[in-house]
């Protein structure tokens, strides 16, 4: 069975009205804004990482709070981050959505606790969860 020309033209304009929705510009309502702003911090080697409401949901960050232990201070080992260079690192949450890599110095670790002889103060509330996304974010890995 042959086609008539009315399906023939039918099939033509639908095809034309599909290809030429292909060459559109992307509309504002689908461009994706950048999930994390990095500022170098004057002075020092680490720099500030501000995460968007969404992008702190999809990495599922997650925080405690330093505690102190006698003369010194505990974290969660969950928390430790080694660089390649093999300094140890946590990440501080000063503020909602911004983060910062503190150095720290570990004396010992206990199950799933590390002891440090320095790092951030008690109280401060740091990251137990999205640590190695929060270092790639700033050192641009991917990007």
């Amino acid at each position: 069975m042959r086609p008539g020309r009315r399906g023939i033209a039918l099939v033509s304009l639908v095809a034309a009205l599909f290809l030429a929705g292909c060459g559109e510009a992307p509309s504002d309502e689908h461009v994706i804004d950048e999930p994390a702003t990095i500022e170098e911090i004057e002075g020092q080697e680490v720099a500030r990482i501000t995460l968007t409401q969404r992008a702190a949901e999809r990495l599922d960050i997650q925080t405690e709070l330093v505690e102190s232990a006698g003369s010194g201070l505990v974290v969660p080992s969950a928390a430790v981050f080694v660089d390649p260079e093999g300094g140890y690192w946590v990440y501080t949450n000063p503020e909602p959505l911004v983060f910062i890599r503190q150095r720290i110095s570990i004396d010992r670790e206990e199950a799933d606790r590390a002891f440090l002889t320095d790092g951030p103060p008690s109280g401060t509330k740091i990251v137990t969860v999205g640590v190695p996304e929060l270092y790639g974010t700033e050192y641009e890995v991917g990007h």
